[in-house]
């Protein structure tokens, strides 16, 4: 379980409304950062959504995004203050569709270690996430601020996540010295800085320290 986190939290966190959402064959296990990201929020008094989404081995877009659309529908009847969502992988893609598509809107984004549309082109279960191509006008509308990290060596995303999404949307960007795809599998587990970020929007995207 996350510890205390190193920076305070803001006056407004309370209130705040976090959406989490997880990537491809994603089932929500206890050791993964998201999970235990959730946790930490729900202890200290947030509002917390971390839906398991329909069908994580086999996504379908189209649900995904009535399901998005569902959640946020929710986070806004729940937030009294900032919205906030972190979307880890697959969902980063579906937020890149849901921005490009319109309608959807939070205070605050993460983006984290998004694939290729190359690399989701070669996967038919989830080939249809591809595309998403927003522009940087719209990435704007979706969020009021967007923040990508990623690791420098993720193997979801040759040529960095930087270079693919990070300059073309306009976003800031972290990036996570051999973090690879910031999952399990990279050891990312516990995460302080990402409890630190939802806690302060001014924290930048760190590696894993323990």
């Amino acid at each position: 379980m996350e510890t205390t986190p190193t920076t305070p939290a803001t006056a407004t966190t309370p209130a705040a409304a976090f959406l989490i959402l997880h990537g491809w064959q994603n089932h929500r296990p206890e050791g993964h950062w998201q999970y235990q990201l959730a946790a930490a929020l729900t202890d200290r008094g947030a509002a917390v959504a971390y839906p398991q989404l329909p069908d994580p081995d086999t996504p379908d877009l189209g649900v995904w995004l009535s399901r998005l659309d569902a959640e946020l529908k929710a986070q806004q009847d729940a937030a009294t203050g900032e919205r906030v969502v972190v979307a880890h992988s697959l969902s980063a893609s579906l937020w890149l569709h849901a921005a490009a598509r319109g309608g959807v809107r939070a205070d605050r984004v993460l983006l984290v270690a998004p694939p290729s549309d190359a690399v989701l082109r070669g996967f038919p279960e989830v080939a249809a996430f591809a595309g998403g191509a927003p522009t940087a006008a719209q990435m704007a509308a979706a969020a009021g601020t967007t923040r990508l990290v990623a690791g420098d060596d993720d193997p979801y995303c040759p040529g960095g996540a930087a270079e693919v999404f990070g300059r073309p949307l306009g976003l800031d960007v972290d990036v996570v010295p051999g973090g690879a795809h910031l999952d399990m599998d990279a050891g990312y587990g516990s995460w302080q800085a990402v409890l630190d970020w939802c806690l302060d929007p001014q924290v930048r995207l760190t590696a894993r320290t323990a």
